[in-house]
């Protein structure tokens, strides 16, 4: 089953809501999925890795023979469901498996996972991203999810749109016209007034990309929340948000369909996404080629979606596993793997070897691989809390700001009093 990571992160965020410290239980696996010793078992959705590495893997681990992987690709938007009915059972858990950026929701459970620092990470970690090592170490400084690959962020737009507001349409001077948050929704009113076309689809994912590019998020190192703070980046990211609905930036589509019709039609112009939506704008305009381009966005990059492997403690082999993450994520591999399956690296290494190629001619003379080779290395590292698996109301109320016309100040205390009330049924706050 083909899944894009737009549908996949979809379905997995709703995991938010689960409780996993009381589920998570076990410690070792008391039903093995493979009787075999020697045989480790991965699981993987479909494109989360290259086909024919995990083939080659599948003849052996090298260093660690005669252990072999045998992959099994789980369908749908049920992974990580059927991940945590494996750990709660205690039986019939994999030994190595692909975690999408959600891995912080696993964070409260890190003593169920390897620490690839045991394993050798350490020291191979000068090889990745700094920040996307980041995103997959715990709060008390565990790496227990290796990086896979990244989705550094840019701002999407269509030419002929721009063309028709009287806009500047080259990349460079696009970028130059969105240098701050205020640049970026005067630029989008005057989309509005001239092309009469929205500047992205939804208040939320506006809301949600410029927390990602922030250095901080809905609490400090120290596990306090922030968000109330007026100079916190959530309630930054909500006053910009609430800004571009009243300037009429925001297309209010709500809807995959709409979404698509939107970019089709160019009633959107444009989107801040990571570098994967390359291939997924792609697939829902192929008819828009050459009319689409990327520029930098206001202040500086973050990152959306991209992966991670876990090795379960109760791996039958966990060096062996941890061995096999490493290889699979190499520089070297991971420039293949972006010709074979569009995945963006987690080593910088990867854009130096002359072995990835241009993924074709649909953002014309632009090459998006050189533009988000640039963007990833702006990221800034960021602090993800175990307590943020409780955030989930300011999506929802930033949503019932746009599509329900609910008064912004309402909107936002609703979320600070609904989010302090399940925190301090967590114990987070006094």
């Amino acid at each position: 089953m083909s899944l894009s990571r737009r549908g996949f992160l979809a379905g997995a965020g709703a995991l938010g809501a689960l409780a996993t410290t009381a589920l998570l239980t076990g410690c070792s696996t008391g039903t093995a999925i493979s009787k075999d010793p020697d045989e480790l078992v991965l699981w993987y959705w479909n494109r989360s890795l290259d086909p024919k590495f995990l083939k080659q893997a599948a003849g052996g681990i090298s260093g660690h023979e005669p252990m072999r992987l045998r992959p099994d690709l789980i369908g749908g938007a049920s992974y990580d469901t059927k991940f945590r009915t494996a750990l709660a059972g205690n039986a019939f858990i994999p030994d190595v498996l692909m975690v999408n950026s959600n891995c912080w929701l696993y964070f409260p459970d890190e003593d169920l996972f390897t620490d690839f620092d045991d394993h050798g990470g350490a020291s191979k970690k000068g090889e990745y991203y700094d920040w996307k090592l980041a995103l997959g170490r715990t709060p008390s400084g565990r790496q227990c999810f290796w990086p896979v690959d990244t989705g550094p962020t840019g701002f999407f737009y269509r030419q002929d749109v721009l063309a028709k507001a009287g806009l500047p349409t080259d990349p460079d001077e696009v970028a130059d016209a969105i240098t701050t948050w205020d640049d970026f929704r005067t630029f989008g009113a005057k989309i509005r007034k001239g092309a009469g076309s929205a500047t992205v689809i939804t208040a939320n994912q506006l809301f949600t990309q410029y927390i990602a590019a922030s250095p901080t998020r809905y609490f400090d190192r120290d596990d306090q929340p922030v968000f109330e703070r007026s100079d916190s980046s959530v309630r930054q990211a909500w006053e910009n948000a609430v800004a571009c609905v009243r300037s009429g930036l925001t297309g209010n589509l709500q809807s995959g369909t709409d979404q698509n019709a939107g970019w089709v039609s160019g009633r959107v112009a444009g989107q801040i996404e990571g570098a994967w939506w390359t291939q997924v704008i792609h697939d829902t305009a192929p008819a828009a080629a050459g009319k689409w381009r990327i520029a930098r966005q206001p202040e500086r990059p973050g990152n959306s979606g991209g992966s991670f492997l876990a090795v379960p403690k109760s791996s039958k082999d966990p060096a062996a596993a941890a061995a096999f993450a490493q290889w699979i994520t190499s520089p070297e591999v991971q420039s293949h793997t972006y010709n074979d399956v569009q995945l963006f690296p987690s080593t910088p290494a990867s854009f130096d070897n002359g072995l990835m190629r241009n993924p074709g001619n649909y953002f014309g003379d632009q090459d998006p691989l050189g533009f988000f080779n640039a963007s990833a290395m702006d990221v800034p590292v960021t602090y993800i809390s175990n307590s943020e698996r409780f955030i989930g109301a300011f999506t929802t109320e930033i949503t019932n700001v746009e599509a329900a016309g609910k008064d912004p100040d309402r909107a936002w205390q609703d979320a600070v009093d609904q989010t302090n009330r399940v925190l301090e049924k967590r114990g987070v706050r006094a």
